[in-house]
């Protein structure tokens, strides 16, 4: 015997770019987006019984989040994914939870001649701001916000010694190497009661943003890192006194590794040490930090 243990569906990679005129001054705002939505509750005979009544159309959720765009804002997106996530809940009766994932692709306004181009911009790398809202029926809204493939590199400020030694240890300490690292930066947001008190609070997510934002690139250009543990938890906590609203922040750093190259054998060259100057990059393996940091008392949602 066999029983349906959990089931979601929807549709994932909907690409939906909005733009914002501006007819007064010329000035135009542009967004991108990745979003995807699946849905939870009565849709267990879809699977057992081979049922479709159940199932809302994974095109129509298609539909549904352009149209959602055009009608509403889609900054923050934390407020869209809310939005998104409430409407189906109230829509269909059967269906009792939904995910909103989205990934927004950073465009930067272009400056021309010193002065910031009405319409046109660049796009600065990987780097994306994410958010996942879970919307669910009786509960509230749970929001997850994160900044994904943020590459950081700084060329001194960084050690790694008093580590375990032992017979499978080949690694030298080090006083100053260099510390790459592609920062995945994330915090929750205490549960929200619906979809009023995230409109309440709207203001507060852009603010976030740019906190953990600046507050991840200070802290990683100025302190004198011990390890890259000791740095990120300095970060989450640093984020954690800055927005009260936050229950926990999480970090998740590959270590991105430049080795350095000796050239000894070539007429005595020298470079390590205090005389390196070129170094090898690598592609891995590379070491993968991770933590959460929560406030007194208070356990990291899992």
């Amino acid at each position: 015997m066999t029983s349906l243990a959990a089931a979601r569906y929807g549709k994932d990679n909907v690409r939906v770019y909005k733009v914002h005129r501006d007819e007064k001054t010329g000035v135009q705002t542009v967004v991108e987006m990745t979003v995807c939505v699946l849905l939870e509750g009565e849709i267990d005979t879809s699977y057992t019984k081979a049922d479709n009544s159940v199932v809302v159309a994974t095109d129509s959720i298609k539909n549904t989040i352009y149209i959602t765009a055009k009608q509403q804002p889609v900054t923050p997106p934390e407020l869209f994914g809310s939005i998104l996530g409430t409407h189906f809940i109230e829509k269909y009766s059967h269906i009792h939870a939904a995910h909103v994932n989205i990934i927004t692709h950073r465009w930067v306004r272009m400056d021309v001649d010193g002065k910031p181009h009405p319409h046109s911009f660049v796009k600065p790398g990987s780097e994306t701001r994410n958010v996942q809202v879970d919307v669910i029926e009786g509960k509230g809204i749970d929001i997850h916000s994160s900044i994904n493939g943020l590459t950081v590199l700084k060329s001194t400020g960084s050690q790694f010694w008093g580590f375990v030694r032992d017979e499978y240890t080949t690694l030298k300490e080090t006083l100053d190497r260099i510390l790459s690292t592609d920062v995945a930066a994330s915090w929750q947001w205490r549960r929200f009661s619906g979809l009023s008190e995230v409109k309440a609070n709207v203001n507060k997510f852009n603010h976030a943003w740019e906190t953990a934002r600046n507050i991840t690139l200070k802290t990683f250009a100025e302190d004198n890192s011990a390890s890259v543990q000791a740095t990120m938890y300095k970060m989450s906590e640093l984020i954690l006194a800055a927005v009260p609203d936050l229950d926990t922040v999480s970090y998740s750093l590959p270590n991105i590794h430049y080795f350095e190259i000796d050239l000894s054998w070539h007429k005595g060259l020298k470079n390590t040490g205090k005389d390196a100057e070129v170094y090898a990059p690598q592609s891995g393996p590379n070491g993968l930090i991770k933590c959460t940091v929560a406030r007194s008392g208070q356990k990291a949602k899992l």
